[in-house]
């Protein structure tokens, strides 16, 4: 089979090593240009110790320029940057008609308006949110990406809270105002970077909660839960930091509408994500030890007969279904690939 050039801009960062890693061994990819002006003129094996011996350990990493992007040949270029930055990279690539797979938040949310009041700056490339999908398959369905220009990757905690969310407000087996989430991620979340929170002596035993209570992802989670819900829907959310390099979990409490119980949601999910590779409906209480490293999302839910309500749980790789590898699947199916293509 023909493979198609790629690119990552941005790839010696947690989720762009994580994207040079997976891509490099997919078997419809042939990796270009990787980008890093830290790493410039340094091979993948010299940054990355892991990738020694693989084919790809000897491409160099590259400044990040457009230019040189298009000159590569890459049809496709992933980009693992900080919000804002994105933008200045998939305007001209899209418009030199290069697929780009964005894993920042530039492209998630269909209003410029809402990007500013939650990111606090004006949208960089407003014309392109309308051509953006919001790519989460299990969510916006094979259609929607095949042959899609522009995939804006959501990000960890949306994955974790829309995928079992989602099917339930489609059904509206829950009331909308009930929604409480609290969640869990590992320090690797928060990107490569020298900053003094995430030094070790400061995560290393401590458990803290931040961006309370309107932290950035919460205009995605609340964009998309309102699409499902066909009404305007504003949930709590409280994310947390735990001394873990990566994972995430997820814990969500919800009101049933008609005394639906924890069967009844499973079923929903069971309908809503047949046939979807990495959803997996477990018995136990999802455990991030049992998703690292892979683009598997694990779900559960519970009666709380004491008050009524619902409890759902998930678990994720923030890294991997959280970032590197749900961007994969994505492109998997918008080239109409098997998506556990490059994943299993």
């Amino acid at each position: 089979m023909h493979k198609v050039k790629s690119a990552v801009v941005g790839a010696s960062g947690y989720s762009g090593e994580e994207l040079v890693a997976l891509l490099s061994r997919h078997a419809h990819v042939e990796l270009v240009a990787v980008t890093s002006r830290q790493a410039a003129g340094k091979s993948l094996g010299e940054v990355f110790p892991r990738m020694a011996g693989s084919a790809s350990s000897g491409l160099k990493f590259t400044e990040p320029s457009v230019d040189a992007l298009i000159a590569s040949g890459a049809a496709a270029v992933f980009l693992a940057l900080p919000h804002g930055l994105a933008a200045e990279f998939a305007a001209p690539l899209r418009k030199a008609g290069v697929q780009v797979i964005d894993l920042s938040a530039d492209f998630r949310l269909k209003s410029a308006e809402v990007f500013a009041e939650f990111y606090g700056e004006k949208h960089p490339a407003p014309a392109l949110l309308a051509d953006s999908v919001y790519a989460l398959p299990e969510i916006c369905g094979d259609a929607a990406l095949q042959g899609a220009g522009l995939l804006a990757c959501p990000g960890c905690y949306p994955t974790s809270i829309l995928v079992p969310l989602v099917p339930l407000l489609r059904r509206k087996l829950i009331a909308p105002d009930s929604i409480v989430i609290n969640s869990l991620s590992g320090v690797s979340g928060a990107g490569r970077k020298a900053d003094i929170p995430f030094l070790f002596a400061e995560c290393n035993e401590s458990l803290r909660a931040y961006g309370a209570p309107k932290h950035r992802h919460l205009s995605e989670i609340e964009q998309e839960l309102s699409s499902a819900a066909g009404e305007k829907v504003t949930v709590n959310f409280t994310p947390h930091l735990v001394p873990v390099t990566r994972g995430m979990i997820s814990t969500i409490v919800v009101q049933p509408v008609h005394g639906e119980d924890a069967k009844a949601v499973e079923k929903a999910w069971a309908d809503d994500y047949r046939g979807r590779s990495f959803v997996r409906i477990v018995p136990h209480l999802p455990d991030s030890k049992h998703v690292t490293s892979t683009n598997y999302i694990d779900l559960a839910a519970r009666d709380d007969a004491r008050t009524g309500r619902l409890l759902l749980f998930s678990a994720l790789d923030n890294l991997v279904k959280g970032a590197a590898g749900q961007a994969i699947q994505a492109f998997n199916i918008s080239r109409n690939w098997d998506e556990r293509t490059g994943l299993s």
